[in-house]
């Protein structure tokens, strides 16, 4: 291995990276002297500037950072540094091959998903709407595809039956940091032999909207449990009342439950011994924890209680 201490840049947005970024912080064997986040964004009804988890870590590590609104305007400030090493996790732009080529041990990513099952943003939620029993992190080498490169490293962990993409993420930024550190150690010494992925697995999860938590109560029982928590945290997994498309409702947790023998029709909320259930394209839910705009999320039994006046509507 290398003596010398390699010159590195970390380019990241969310808090996914942060784990990452302390781990090349802390050890020495790295050089790392600046971070590249996304752009400062209006947010809440105030819209007041919002910084991104990765810049306020960096301020708190004494690190400086940039915030360029296209990464190739970071050029120059690149090659004036001349990094041995750029290191990206979750940033939310395409490296252009001017950068990528820059570092003489290239651009390793840090990917949410064991490659090349579940390539793009939604990596960690598109696992479990894959209905996968496993998923990990992938350390690879970038090229100029969406996370195409050649493999570094991988590890799994299981996927658990209550598994949310939120219990993931944490799991998984974790266990990037661990694996991350060792594996670019190897990486610099050569004793890596990068491998090429068989794009023929691959599978793609592009980002996701606000929108993209609707639920489609034709699907089966099980699929949608699935949606529901990879929809958990973000964007929540909704629907509407189809007696008034303004009314929305969030679902938090459900169950599938093989259905009543007298079926009804998909998305019509119904109860059965005490639960709330709701009819799905094959089977029900039954329904442990939703919420109403503006009210605090209560349980299946509770909702029966307060909100009887449901019961028998459908859900689109």
């Amino acid at each position: 291995m290398s003596k010398e201490r390699i010159k590195t840049v970390f380019i990241g947005t969310s808090d996914f990276g942060i784990p990452a970024l302390r781990a090349l912080t802390a050890d020495p064997f790295f050089n790392l002297r600046l971070v590249i986040s996304q752009p400062d964004k209006k947010a809440g009804r105030g819209q007041s500037l919002k910084t991104t988890p990765v810049k306020d870590e960096a301020a708190n590590l004494g690190l400086p950072v940039i915030q360029p609104k296209k990464i190739i305007t970071a050029l120059a400030a690149l090659q004036s540094f001349a990094p041995d090493l750029i290191v990206v996790a979750a940033y939310g732009q395409i490296l252009p091959e001017k950068i990528l080529d820059l570092p003489r041990f290239g651009c390793v990513n840090i990917h949410g998903s064991l490659l090349p099952k579940c390539r793009g943003a939604a990596c960690i939620a598109g696992a479990i709407l894959s209905g996968e029993k496993e998923t990990g992190v992938t350390i690879m080498l970038m090229d100029k595809g969406l996370d195409t490169g050649p493999l570094l490293a991988q590890q799994s962990l299981p996927i658990k039956p209550a598994d949310t993409a939120g219990d993931l993420f944490g799991k998984l930024s974790a266990l990037a940091a661990d694996l991350l550190i060792a594996t670019l150690k190897d990486h610099v010494a050569g004793k890596i032999k990068p491998v090429k992925q068989n794009s023929n697995s691959a599978t793609y999860f592009p980002t996701m909207s606000k929108t993209s938590g609707r639920i489609d109560w034709s699907a089966p029982a099980a699929q949608i449990e699935r949606f529901i928590r990879a929809m958990t945290p973000w964007p929540g997994a909704f629907c509407y009342m189809e007696s008034n498309e303004k009314q929305s409702l969030r679902i938090i947790e459900a169950d599938p439950r093989p259905s009543p023998v007298n079926n009804h029709q998909p998305g019509v909320i119904f109860s059965e011994q005490g639960e709330l259930l709701i009819q799905c394209g094959k089977n029900a839910l039954v329904i442990i924890k939703l919420q109403l705009p503006g009210k605090k999320p209560v349980t299946g039994p509770d909702f029966l209680r307060g909100y009887k006046k449901y019961l028998g509507q459908k859900l689109i």
